[in-house]
């Protein structure tokens, strides 16, 4: 052949390294349509599902992901808690929150723990692969929407001094705390967070105390007027 016919190399072929996504969630459509949209993209792949605390930390250990997708709501141990048990053993292991909450409720306490984003469900499927792969390449990531609320919020709190009563509430109260201004009973709120309802009772005992309300009837007040402060 001649010198002017010779096939040009052929480029090296470059194979994409699929980064390794843990996806926990207790509601299994769920789990598993975002697990679908994770799937279909060349560079993602899903390793591992779990529905709970205990089982999202077998399989963190067993897997080793690259990133940890959480809801806040689990049955037992919340999410925000699990950020921080997964984080206690693996420190450089990235969490993505998504969540049904608005992230105007639980995204800042969640950052605050240790994640590194925070998608609400409601624009899942729009968001969270640009969420995903911006948590990957070490940035953080919440909406543009939230965004601005952290900066309003933390110069109101430097002109201020203090910040929201609420801050007093551990993740779990703050929980209780939601639904109950959303019109949930005592029974309702234990079949939501999957507890019993002698531990709601003590809850909401906790939630009376810290927020310093003479009777059930003003807390359950102060809690419809905040629900609908924080989502207005």
């Amino acid at each position: 052949m001649s010198p002017d016919l010779a096939e040009a190399p052929k480029p090296a072929q470059t194979t994409v390294k699929e980064r390794r996504i843990l996806i926990v969630d207790d509601h299994p459509v769920f789990r598993h349509g975002i697990a679908a949209l994770i799937s279909a993209e060349k560079d993602l792949t899903v390793c591992g599902e779990a529905e709970s605390a205990p089982a999202a930390l077998e399989a963190m250990r067993r897997l080793q992901p690259d990133l940890a997708m959480l809801d806040i709501s689990l049955q037992g141990t919340n999410g925000i808690e699990l950020i921080k048990l997964m984080r206690s053993e693996q420190p450089r292991l990235p969490v993505l929150i998504l969540s049904m909450h608005d992230e105007s409720l639980y995204a800042l306490r969640a950052l605050r723990a240790g994640a590194k984003g925070y998608v609400m469900k409601a624009e899942a499927m729009t968001q969270v692969l640009t969420a995903l792969r911006k948590v990957l390449s070490g940035e953080i990531y919440v909406s543009p929407r939230f965004s601005e609320r952290l900066v309003f919020k933390a110069i109101q709190s430097l002109e201020g001094g203090m910040g929201s009563p609420v801050d007093k509430l551990s993740d779990r109260e703050l929980e209780v705390l939601q639904l109950l201004g959303k019109g949930f009973g005592t029974r309702e709120i234990a079949n939501e967070l999957h507890l019993s309802v002698k531990t709601i009772e003590t809850h909401r005992a906790h939630i009376k105390e810290k927020l310093g309300f003479k009777d059930a009837g003003e807390m359950v007040r102060f809690a419809i007027d905040w629900v609908a402060q924080e989502q207005g």
